[in-house]
Parts: C-alpha cells; sequence; structure tokens
C-alpha cells in the first residue's frame, strides 16, 4: 500500500512534472504537428512504455548500475543522443509538408517504437526515476520495490492522459497555422531542429 498523502502529493508533482518543456513532451508536439494527432498519440504510448520500463530498472537497482558506471551511462547517453540526430537528419529527407490531415497514420508500429527508443536511450529519464520515485514510499507499508514500481505506473497513467491532450491540441492549432501553404514547408525543418537540439543536449549531459 501507500500512503495517501504521498499518492496526491506525487500525483500533483507528476503532473506538474510532465506539463514542463521536455523533450518527451517536445516530442509528441513535433510528431502531432508533423504528421497529426494520432501520430502523436501512438508516439506518447511509445514514450510511456519506456517510463515503465525505466520505473521497472529504478526498482531492481539496474539504474542505479547505469548511473554509477561511467561506461555504461556514457553508453547509453551517446547512443541515445545519435539516434536523436539520425531522426534530426531523417526529417530533413522527409517530403514538406504536413501529413496531420490524414485519418490513417503510416507505420504506427514504428511511430510506437521511436517512442520507446527515444526513452530507454535517455539517461536523464532513468536518474529522474531513480531519484524521484523513492521520495514517495514508505517501508512501513511493505516492499518498496512494489511501491516504486506502483508510482511508476500512476506516473505513466497521467503521462499518457497528457501527452494525448497536447497532441490533439498540438494537431489542432497546427491545422490552423498550417492552412497556408507556404507555412508547409517549414514544417520537416522544425522538426529536424528540435531531434538536433534534443540529441545535442543530450550529448552534453552530465551526472
Amino acid at each position: 500500500m501507500i500512503e495517501y498523502s504521498n499518492l496526491f502529493y506525487f500525483i500533483s508533482t507528476s503532473i506538474v512534472l510532465t506539463l514542463l518543456p521536455g523533450p518527451d513532451i517536445l516530442f509528441v508536439t513535433v510528431q502531432s504537428i508533423s504528421n497529426g494527432k494520432k501520430a502523436g498519440i501512438l508516439t506518447a504510448f511509445g514514450l510511456c512504455t519506456g517510463l515503465i520500463m525505466h520505473t521497472i530498472a529504478a526498482s531492481v537497482g539496474i539504474s542505479a548500475i547505469i548511473y554509477n558506471s561511467a561506461l555504461g551511462f556514457s553508453l547509453v547517453k551517446y547512443v541515445g543522443a545519435a539516434y536523436l540526430i539520425y531522426l534530426s537528419i531523417n526529417a530533413l529527407f522527409e517530403k514538406n509538408g504536413s501529413n496531420f490531415e490524414k485519418t490513417v497514420v503510416k507505420e504506427p508500429v514504428n511511430l510506437y517504437r521511436k517512442g520507446i527508443f527515444m526513452n530507454l536511450l535517455n539517461p536523464k529519464v532513468s536518474l529522474f526515476f531513480l531519484a524521484f520515485l523513492p521520495q514517495f514510499v514508505n517501508s512501513d507499508y511493505g516492499n518498496i520495490p512494489i511501491q516504486m514500481i506502483i508510482l511508476g505506473i500512476i506516473f505513466t497513467i497521467q503521462a499518457i492522459l497528457i501527452f494525448s491532450a497536447v497532441s490533439i491540441l498540438s494537431n489542432a492549432v497546427s491545422l490552423k497555422v498550417f492552412e497556408n501553404k507556404k507555412f508547409q514547408k517549414y514544417v520537416c525543418p522544425l522538426k529536424a531542429s528540435v531531434f538536433g537540439i534534443l540529441g545535442i543536449k543530450l550529448a552534453f549531459f552530465e551526472r
């Protein structure tokens, strides 16, 4: 079990942290703008699958091992940065224009997979869960790893709801902004810029 007062503060804090501008919410936003709200939601589910995996890793101590291993930390960090740079370059070669008016999303599995990789290859997410979840557990309420997993699931549920809302809102705004055809040519460069900046920031991230 988890103390109810702790649970209230945990959910409140989780919502605030999820709404703050960060890699996940930016990733969902650009996918929604360039490929539509369904693409954004699929990406969000991938990101949140990654959150569950990070929760399990933190609860069983894998995250702590990576954090304490200079080689392991650097490996995850640079692979993640390289992946984001790859997405940035790939976005530059996409056809200009927007797909957000389409009702059918191409390659839904690929979008879901991108979301998973985005989170799994970001050691900042791993360190966040390693530092955040233990603050809300209590040894008097039973098994600590189980408490951490429950909290991680709660965090993931609220993240899915918020990311889905962001996808719908981003798509609605983009439909208005990009009604003018001349603005559509900026979709792919914008997407590439966001991925590139995230990749560079991750490459220079230190513990």
